[in-house]
Order: C-alpha cells, then structure tokens, then sequence
C-alpha cells in the first residue's frame, strides 16, 4: 500500500490514511493547509501576538528522518510491518509512508523479507511470544549515515552474523546496526538494553553548521530543513551578545544551545534525560565549543537553584515537551528575571497557556513565528519571545 504525491499542489493521497491516523490532510492543496494551520494559531493567540504565516516547506514529502515500524504477523501468517491502527494496536501494513524518509521505507522492506528468510517470528502482545518486534530508522539527511535499530524480545539473536551480512549486502550505506532488548508488557517502543551489532552505535548529523553525534534513545528534530529555519529565528529573536549567559533548558543533546554558543558569553544546557546529557557533552566537544556546559536534571529544580545562587541568566531558551512547561519552571524564571525568554514549542495550545504565565509575571510578547515541521498533519512548531518589562 502507498501513496502519491502531487507536485503541483503539494498534496498527498494514500490508501491506509483512514486505519492510520497521523496525517490530517489529505488530498488537501498545501497552501491550503498553511491557511488552516495559521487561521488555528492566529485564533489560539488572539489578543496576545499576531503569526504572519505559518512558514512551510518547499517540498513537503518523504522529510521525516526517524522512522519506527512495528513488526507483526497477518491472518493468512505472513510478516508485515506498518504502524498502529490509532488508537488501538492493530497493526496496518504501510509499505510506504509519504512523510517517512523513503530509504528507511525500502530498508524495512527488506527486512521484512529477511525475517522471512531467517525465521524470525514477530512478537505477539496476546501471546508473549515471538522475537522481532519493532523496527527504529534514523537518518542523517545531511551526513547520509543510517542507524537502523532492531527491537527485539530476547537478546539471544540467532544467526546474527549471517543476518547483518545479508541486511549490509541489500544496503551497503547502513552505517550501525544495533539490537535493543525490550522484553517487558509496554507500549514503550525501546527498551533499556542495547547492543551494538555493527557500526559505532550512533549516528551524525549537520544543523545550523554545526555537528551532532544522534544514538537510538536521543531526541532530534525529525524534519531538520525546517528546524534550521526555526533555531535560525529563535537565534535572531534572542539578539544574543558575547557577554551574554543563556540557560538552554529541555536542551537534549545540545542542538539549540551549541546553534547560538558562537553568539554568547556562556550557555547552560539543562536535560532530564541523562543519555541525552551524554550525547550534548560529546557534541560540545565535536563542535570545539568550550563556553558551554550541561547539568542532568530538571530545568525548573535547577532554575530555582541558580537563582538562589545570586547567578544572572540574560536569556532563557525553552524547548518543553508537547504538554509543556509547568508552573514551577516558570516561576523559577521570574526569580531569575532573564532580559528574555524565547519559548519553542511544538504544541501552540500549551505554549499559550503558558505565555499567559509570563505575560501576568511581567513579561510582555515581543515577537512570534510559526513553522511547519510536520506538513499533512495537524501539528505546528512555533517560537514566541518575551522580553522583561521595565519599570
């Protein structure tokens, strides 16, 4: 099952789009959906800050470099791989996905005759039983490096050897394989043991000039043509200078605060996620930047100390996750009174809530901007900088 794509009005068709559930325009013109998704913001914010467009891409298809495919058996026994039925988990087969990044299509197609071919049996929920059962694609769109990761049941791999020789004589520009052990009852795609079978167990990618080591677990903007337009903006709304200390919180590896650490004094990256910690240190090193730094923690707990502390921050940069900050962050920066705030988000409805906390805490919106990260579904990325008023 596939789909089409449109080159004169940059829609898509595709035949699994009523079981699937992640695109919400279909066979709709792309300006069109622009115009929806920027009348949407444009409501959602009304009397705060007006968004001009939401600003899109120029080929919207195929731009997703992380794929995932869950790996299942069909009535009539055969292996499929696709995604979940939304809302449930039944499995549809996808064999190619519109929005996925196509080679990681055609590498799971192979995969899937491989599985044939060796045996290995998909892993059934009901049943606790099977081997495979998930597929994890990550590409770097600039370096071409491909990580193609195995979630399996068991860490006991029958005829690995054989099977990766198969898999890199079909796709040669694979550069590491790796196999992670997810044996418990969740929905949770990986697991928390991995093991490299080929490759040095990450991948790297260039945005905004600047390199970045990306393993299985790491969080990475999945369409980085549009990411680079949107740190771009963020950096301009933040009018960093050189005696400037910014806080990057919810900072993953280190993407935003290594983009704007050439324009500032020193930068502080604060990340719950410990390997995303990991990855940021080796980025900054990669990168040769030494005015930057990464605490493994939270960023509202951390905030609140480095106020204590009687240290400044002249700009926060915040990056929440799609149910966004809380209010404990927020006021945490109000003690800390940063001379700006540039507030990235990938949920417009949360971003909003919280704007409104900053804006009763004193802080007034200067400048905002939308991106489209995710064309053909409802999701929107957006910026929006505050600045502290003056009294």
């Amino acid at each position: 099952m596939s789909g089409k794509y449109n080159e004169k009005d940059k829609s898509i068709s595709c035949s699994v789009c009523n079981l699937c559930g992640a695109c919400d325009y279909i066979d709709v013109p792309y300006e069109k959906e622009l115009s929806e998704k920027t009348k949407y913001i444009n409501k959602l914010f009304k009397g705060i800050c007006r968004f001009d467009k939401v600003n899109g891409m120029f080929r919207p298809v195929f731009y997703r470099n992380k794929v995932h495919a869950v790996v299942g058996m069909s009535r009539d026994k055969s292996i499929i791989t696709g995604t979940y039925s939304e809302g449930t988990h039944n499995i549809i087969a996808v064999d190619e996905c519109m929005i996925e990044d196509n080679k990681a299509d055609e590498i799971i197609a192979t995969l899937k005759k491989l599985f044939k071919s060796f045996k290995y049996v998909p892993y059934n929920e009901d049943t606790k039983k099977g081997f495979i059962r998930h597929i994890l694609i990550r590409r770097g769109f600039s370096t071409k490096e491909i990580m193609v990761v195995l979630i399996t049941s068991d860490i006991m791999f029958p005829s690995k050897n054989n099977f990766i020789k198969a898999l890199l004589e079909a796709h040669p520009d694979i550069t590491t394989i790796i196999q992670n052990v997810n044996g418990m009852s969740t929905s949770m795609v990986l697991g928390k043991r991995s093991k490299t079978l080929y490759g040095k167990g990450y991948i790297e990618d260039v945005l905004c000039g600047c390199r970045f080591r990306i393993s299985a677990e790491s969080f990475y903007q999945i369409n980085p043509v549009q990411t680079e337009k949107l740190y771009k903006a963020g950096v301009q709304m933040a009018n960093i200078t050189n005696k400037d200390t910014v806080i990057d919180a919810y900072c993953g590896i280190g993407t935003i605060g290594i983009s704007v650490a050439s324009h500032a004094g020193k930068v502080i990256g604060v990340e719950l996620n410990e390997q995303a910690v990991n990855d940021a240190q080796v980025n900054a090193k990669i990168n040769k930047i030494k005015n930057i730094e990464f605490v493994n923690g939270d960023a509202g707990e951390f905030l609140v100390d480095y106020a204590q502390s009687k240290k400044r921050a002249d700009v926060v940069i915040m990056d929440p996750p799609r149910s966004g900050s809380t209010p404990d962050f927020i006021k945490s920066v109000f003690k800390l009174k940063p001379r700006k705030v540039v507030y990235i988000s990938c949920d417009p409805s949360t971003q909003v809530r919280d704007v409104k906390m900053f804006m009763k805490g004193g802080y007034k919106v200067k400048e905002c901007r939308a991106f489209d990260l995710f064309p053909h579904t409802r999701h929107i990325e957006s910026i929006v900088c505050l600045e502290k008023e003056c009294k």
